[in-house]
């Protein structure tokens, strides 16, 4: 070969004496597929199987597996394996192909790092060696370790990073792997860090999407179920003195809190299957904004004005939002304001959904509850936020609140449209 294969320095998949450097150059000028006039050589035909069989693959294990698999298969080895080392050099997996399952069992730990696969941890390049046992840095192999001879061994890197390292041992149709084959298995493995990463980033965002998910399962619970079940309790709070003064009022009472139970229990069902809330799908957003007001009316002493227009066009989720923020703020006139009155007003000035809800109670104290922190304003923030809204809090001590939340007509939910 011209070097001894002990020592031989990287080739890369354009080697000049190989046999890749020009199929691989004259691959962009190949016909479009369905024309058969030009094959591939059999080599890359084998690197493009390799490559399809990892390609779109979006489970990292999945991924890792497949990888060991089709690169054995692309050279003829009959082991392989891919490490995936941490920041400090420690191997922490370590894919197989080619040993069963009673055997990796039988040879025990995962490998430490040491000998030729700690060389190619450390030098972050290409080793294609003819005889394990007699190369330097050799370190011998653990008890119940099958008998491995010629070697490979290949960085898989990707955006300058390496992301782990391929291993081949013997060669089965030679004696041992060639600079071609090294070339196969570098070009195959810039392919699989590339795969690799694709999978970790999907990985990424699904992790990122439950988060995000347990935000609105929380949100969504806080500001509909909870807040109806916390009306309910209001309701029945003085019912053991009615008993003995009006109870035909108290009997009413327990009447209005068993059916408010039951659309909470509909509510959880729905929200279950992904539904929304039937008070969505009943009707419009005025609708919805008349039945939350009788629902406070219903359950407390404050009396609740609705005053608006009907506002066409907007879809269920932004009906949604703008609904569970009026569920939100009401649930804190109730807890909170002591109020005897309140309303609701929903207007459209300048092509502008203005909705506002404002109380005659104690106010908020602007340096604590305004500030972040306050769970109920908080969510009504961030479901402004989400409309592309914008949140507008005016209280004081002893001066009651308001509540105003504007958005474009055409206020879809953030990135609807990216």
């Amino acid at each position: 070969m011209g070097q001894g294969p002990e020592n031989c320095a990287p080739v890369g998949p354009f080697h000049a004496g190989g046999m890749l450097r020009g199929t691989l150059a004259g691959v962009s000028d190949m016909p479009a597929p369905g024309d058969r006039s030009v094959l591939l050589p059999p080599a890359l035909q084998a690197l493009d199987a390799a490559v399809r069989g990892i390609s779109g693959v979006l489970d990292v294990e999945q991924v890792l597996q497949l990888i060991v698999g089709r690169v054995r298969e692309l050279v003829a080895a009959e082991y392989a394996a891919l490490g995936i080392v941490d920041e400090e050099a420690q191997i922490t997996e370590f894919i197989t192909s080619g040993i069963s399952a009673d055997q990796r069992r039988a040879i025990g730990d995962l490998p430490r790092g040491r000998g030729l696969l700690g060389l190619i941890i450390r030098e972050n390049r290409s080793y294609r060696i003819a005889h394990i046992a007699s190369h330097p840095e050799s370190y011998g192999f653990p008890p119940n370790h099958p008998p491995m001879d010629s070697f490979l061994g290949v960085p898989v890197t990707v955006k300058g990073g390496v992301v782990g390292r391929l291993y081949l041992t013997n060669k089965q149709d030679a004696p041992e792997f060639s600079a071609d084959d090294q070339a196969l298995v570098e070009t195959f493995a810039l392919h699989a860090g590339i795969a690799i990463e694709n999978a970790r980033l999907h990985e990424q965002v699904q992790r990122l999407a439950v988060v995000d998910e347990r935000d609105r399962i929380s949100r969504d619970l806080h500001d509909s179920v909870i807040q109806s079940i916390y009306a309910v309790t209001l309701s029945l709070d003085d019912v053991p003195e009615l008993v003995g003064e009006a109870p035909e009022e108290a009997r009413q009472r327990v009447d209005d809190a068993i059916d408010a139970l039951h659309g909470v229990i509909r509510d959880i069902r729905n929200f279950i299957f992904g539904l929304r809330p039937l008070l969505v799908d009943a009707g419009s957003l005025l609708d919805g904004l008349r039945a939350l007001a009788e629902e406070l009316r219903r359950n407390t002493t404050t009396e609740v004005e609705v005053v608006g227009e009907e506002v066409d066009g907007l879809s269920v989720e932004v009906v949604a939002e703008l609904l569970s923020i009026t569920r939100e703020a009401l649930a804190n006139i109730a807890r909170h304001s002591g109020a005897k009155n309140a309303s609701i007003r929903l207007t459209m000035p300048h092509r502008m959904i203005r909705l506002e809800i404002a109380d005659d109670g104690r106010g908020l104290d602007p340096n604590v509850a305004i500030g972040r922190g306050h769970h109920g304003l908080d969510n009504i923030r961030a479901r402004a936020e989400a409309l592309r809204g914008d949140l507008d809090i005016q209280s004081g001590v002893d001066a009651g609140a308001r509540i105003i939340v504007t958005l474009p007509h055409a206020g879809s939910k953030r990135g609807a449209s990216e």
